[in-house]
């Protein structure tokens, strides 16, 4: 901007020299320039002592070493070269991976201090679920430390954040990872005139070896003046959105003149992950996975894992592995595993006694492990929060004392069993759904009906992490419902539900919702006759959604000639038109489920077909993706009353196992290839 003579100089952060009470005209807020408070750490030429370079999921940060907090840090008045108070009105940048942080404690991701004191100017740091922002005031607040919390920001997921706090007055904003905003108002304003005379920025820490950051860091930016977020936020990968970045952490790697050697080595942190296939999107980028039954070794490219080394293996032919007991007829299984304990397999039985059981794998086949009373349990749901391990079943009947409610049970590490968490008053309830949205965690249980009346209210539950238990959220209509499914595509989140029911007819609409604004909201409808399940799954870039259809029944309508003798339909993501298309019918016998599993390059969908009319015995089938003809059958599995499929993977082999709601017997198939 143009300066009239006599006015003070515009400094190079944007703001007039104080103590001089001249006309001056203020800079754009578009022309600040943000001041890179990480650059300034690491030497032009190197990287400075305490300082390690690594890459994770294709990004690299900075980590400190807890042996050199002094030497983390520089002069503000780097920073502040012609003025020396802080900004009164700026936005703070910052794009780190941190680490699980155990509770009770605190980390600094940077501070300004005042070197003849041990007071912080000026801070951020961490605590599991939480964000303080430090400040001292020493006109407002009787010279006490300020302390701004963000509630319920959970970061501690091993993956790249954005934040970007914003700061007016007395207003504090959280945007994380571009998504809704977290504002605060205080009592105290941050103040108009913070000197920052002989004070020192501190990287990671407040002077000392506790509290040090302990991930990774690759961007601390001051942009002084200015919300930052319309900056950041039109960023593609918001995760790891750049301002500006040290030279040493640019994805393109500065190399010398002889084009032999990099500049700026760094490290890697590469993991090689084991076990069942993992999502590859890009916070996995750079990972590899080893998939020991096919002696595979894959690279994830940020949206596809890509074979370096594989035994290509197709699906041949199935044959039966195990034959398995259970207590009574089986609603439904969940296969779940317990990191360093064990591959289990949890079945929802009818009958109480003896209620139902968890099954441990061992030596190859699936063993007796916990007995748990259930009442006609329909289904379990295995979920985590944090380092906690939970296990939901979903009660369809009373207990003795005429109570009906699901419980939640939590694992034990202590007696290496499930024990009773939490008690949820439920009506006929036929499935849970676990979910996390914006580091929140959420439960969600269908109520099929109370007593003849099919038209009740579902539930989504709140996980209060104050309480340790789930809360009402919000409720949904839903119609002697069966499933719910839980889904995200990009930053879009979606919890759809197969509506059964509404008293008179099967021939209703099932329904997905989308999260808006702190709730699920009416998204899409579709017409389903008798849904009891929907599956969605990803093949390449595109997205499906598959409803299994039980039966065909209306009140007011000539019957049919066979009820269960109907197509379930596979549903495809229309970006364009933003709704799910119909792609594929295919004839389905009283379907009760859909199980999406791969095996090499190939993608197949497995239906629980359970009653053809007149016998239970009716095959269930196989189908395999075939591109442009879509889904078509290549196996056809003899089945008794099949309720549920669930895929699974072990050291061994690739597997199935079926539960039968007409017989108590289970049944572990092995998927053979070639």
């Amino acid at each position: 901007p143009k300066q009239r003579e006599g006015s003070p100089r515009v400094l190079q952060q944007g703001f007039p020299s104080h103590g001089v009470a001249e006309e001056w005209d203020p800079v754009p807020l578009f022309n600040l320039r943000p001041l890179d408070i990480l650059s300034e750490v690491v030497p032009a030429g190197g990287l400075a002592r305490g300082l390690r370079v690594f890459q994770v999921q294709g990004v690299r940060g900075l980590q400190l070493a807890a042996a050199w907090p002094r030497a983390l840090g520089f002069p503000a008045s780097r920073l502040f070269v012609h003025c020396d108070r802080f900004p009164e009105e700026f936005s703070i940048i910052v794009t780190l991976r941190v680490l699980d942080v155990p509770a009770k404690r605190n980390e600094y991701i940077f501070t300004l201090m005042a070197e003849e004191s041990p007071s912080v100017l000026v801070g951020l740091r961490y605590a599991p679920s939480k964000l303080h922002f430090l400040f001292w005031s020493q006109e407002r607040s009787s010279g006490w430390q300020t302390r701004v919390t963000f509630r319920n920001v959970s970061l501690a997921d091993s993956r790249w954040h954005t934040l970007v706090l914003a700061v007016s007055g007395q207003s504090f904003s959280l945007t994380v990872d571009c998504s809704s905003p977290k504002d605060v108002v205080v009592e105290t304003p941050f103040p108009a005139s913070l000197s920052v005379k002989r004070a020192r920025f501190y990287l990671g820490n407040r002077r000392r070896r506790k509290g040090l950051f302990t991930g990774l860091l690759r961007q601390l930016v001051l942009l002084p003046g200015a919300d930052a977020t319309p900056r950041i936020c039109p960023a593609a990968n918001f995760e790891a959105a750049t301002l500006s970045i040290p030279a040493v952490l640019q994805d393109v790697p500065v190399k010398s003149a002889s084009n032999e050697v990099l500049k700026y080595p760094y490290e890697t942190d590469m993991k090689v992950t084991l076990g069942s296939r993992p999502p590859c999107t890009k916070q996995e980028k750079a990972q590899f996975w080893f998939n020991a039954p096919r002696r595979g070794l894959y690279l994830c490219d940020g949206s596809t894992w890509i074979s370096m080394l594989e035994a290509k293996q197709r699906l041949d032919y199935v044959e039966e592995h195990q034959s398995l007991v259970t207590n009574s007829e089986t609603m439904g299984i969940e296969v779940f595993t317990i990191p360093k304990v064990g591959l289990f397999a949890a079945t929802a039985n009818r009958y109480t006694p003896p209620g139902s059981a968890i099954y441990k794998w061992t030596d190859g086949k699936f063993v007796p492990y916990q007995n748990i009373p259930t009442y006609q349990a329909q289904s379990w749901k295995y979920f985590t929060i944090g380092k906690k391990i939970f296990l939901a079943v979903a009660n369809f009947e009373q207990n003795d004392r005429g109570q009906e409610f699901s419980v939640i049970y939590k694992w034990s590490h202590r007696k290496e069993k499930f024990i009773t968490h939490q008690r949820i008053t439920t009506h006929s309830a036929r499935d849970w759904e676990a979910f996390v949205i914006e580091g929140e965690a959420f439960l969600a249980v269908v109520n099929h009906r109370e007593g003849n009346n099919h038209n009740i209210d579902s539930v989504i539950y709140r996980w209060n992490p104050r309480t340790g238990l789930f809360e009402t959220n919000q409720t949904i209509p839903t119609s002697g419902a069966y499933d719910w499914e839980f889904f995200t595509i990009g930053p879009y989140s979606f919890l759809a539900v197969a509506n059964t029911f509404n008293g008179t007819s099967t021939k209703i609409y099932s329904h997905i919702y989308i999260w808006l604004r702190g709730s699920f909201q009416l998204f899409q409808s579709i017409l389903t006759f008798g849904a009891a399940d929907w599956e969605v799954f990803h093949i390449g870039d595109r997205v499906f959604l598959a409803v299994a259809n039980s039966h065909s029944y209306d009140s007011g309508m000539p019957v049919p000639s066979n009820f269960y003798a109907i197509n379930s339909s596979i549903y495809e993501l229309n970006v364009t038109a933003q709704m799910f298309v119909k792609f594929q019918d295919l004839l389905t016998y009283s379907a009760l489920d859909w199980e999406f599993f791969s095996m090499g390059d190939d993608s197949f969908l497995v239906v629980a077909n359970s009653f053809d009319g007149f016998t239970f015995s009716v095959n269930s089938i196989i189908y395999r993706w075939q591109g442009y003809e879509g889904f078509v059958a290549v196996h056809h599995l003899p089945t008794v009353g099949c309720r549920d499929w669930e895929a699974f993977n072990t050291t061994e082999g690739s597997y199935l196992i079926y539960s039968s709601a007409k017989e108590p017997l289970s049944k572990v198939l092995k998927l053979k290839t070639t």
